[in-house]
């Protein structure tokens, strides 16, 4: 149900309404007729500005222009300074979750009840638009995350990381494993950080607290992944000094992780101060499932 004039008055003047609040209103028309629409505007002093009114005809939708429209408003948002975006989509629009999360917004924040005769819920989604930014995600955001993570997962596999899958992966069973991990996320057994460059997210690493009983003190460090086509851009580093720091908030004083021989994120451990405690012969396959070997690393944290 829709009360325009008891409830969204400014539906009759939605170019003005948002003009007055210092942003945009953009239109897509297809044969005549409107097609599907967007706005932007700033939301507070620090940078951040609120998607709105993204609507496609259900027609045309799966087309590509959704993503035209937000391209739209997100370069304007980036343009006039803004370094966050945050959007809010009802509750029982799935389909446009999913858009949403492959435009790399999370689900963020508590529920909002906009108290109109529909008795709407919404939920809150957002990402950094600007930069490098490195987050530690909570429950929410870790199980919003899965659908990106996992594609994240499936392009470095086929790129040839060795991270105890082998290619090809299916995109189902790299979704299962980030669904275990943001279950993990939610009891409190593990860390899950990620990467956006650009507004996009490009990179994850995870921190493993789940260990023995007489191991309270020691995190092990897994999954450092990033998408091929952000590599060489720093992210890898960002990620792993954030994972440093939030294992050291959760009270960890010694981390450890293992990786291929050979391997490019060696050079990385090093320069970050890892130790290398040893080589384990054959301990897992190539992709041409010739054995590799593996190194342990570990790092104590605090300077001990």
């Amino acid at each position: 149900m829709l009360d325009v004039d008891g409830e969204e008055p400014q539906l009759r003047a939605l170019a003005s309404h948002y003009a007055a609040k210092g942003g945009a209103l953009w239109i897509a028309g297809a044969d005549g007729a409107v097609a599907g629409m967007v706005a932007v505007s700033p939301l507070a002093d620090d940078g951040t500005w609120e998607i709105g009114r993204l609507y496609v005809a259900s027609g045309l939708r799966g087309g590509g222009l959704a993503h035209r429209l937000l391209d739209a408003a997100e370069a304007h948002a980036a343009c006039a300074g803004a370094t966050r975006l945050v959007l809010w989509s009802d509750t029982r629009f799935a389909t446009a979750h999913a858009f949403y999360e492959k435009r790399s917004y999370l689900r963020a924040g508590p529920i909002r009840a906009l108290g109109d005769r529909s008795h709407s819920l919404e939920f809150r989604f957002e990402k950094p638009l600007t930069g490098l930014v490195v987050r530690a995600l909570g429950a929410a955001e870790a199980a919003s995350a899965v659908r990106q993570l996992a594609v994240i997962l499936r392009d470095c596999v086929e790129a040839g990381a060795s991270v105890s899958f082998l290619p090809p992966l299916p995109l189902a069973e790299a979704r299962a494993h980030f669904a275990a991990t943001a279950a993990a996320v939610a009891r409190g057994e593990r860390r899950l950080l990620v990467a956006w460059l650009a507004g996009m997210l490009v990179g994850t690493v995870g921190i493993d607290l789940a260990l023995p009983q007489n191991q309270p003190h020691r995190a092990e460090v897994q999954k450092l992944l990033v998408a091929p086509s952000a590599r060489r851009r720093r992210v890898a580093r960002a990620l792993m000094l954030a994972a440093e720091e939030t294992a050291a908030e959760a009270g960890r004083a010694l981390l450890t992780l293992d990786t291929r021989v050979g391997d490019a994120g060696e050079a990385l451990y090093r320069g970050l101060g890892w130790i290398e405690a040893g080589t384990i012969p054959g301990y897992a396959l190539n992709a041409d499932l010739s054995p590799c070997d593996t190194r342990l690393y570990y790092k104590r944290l605090g300077g001990g």
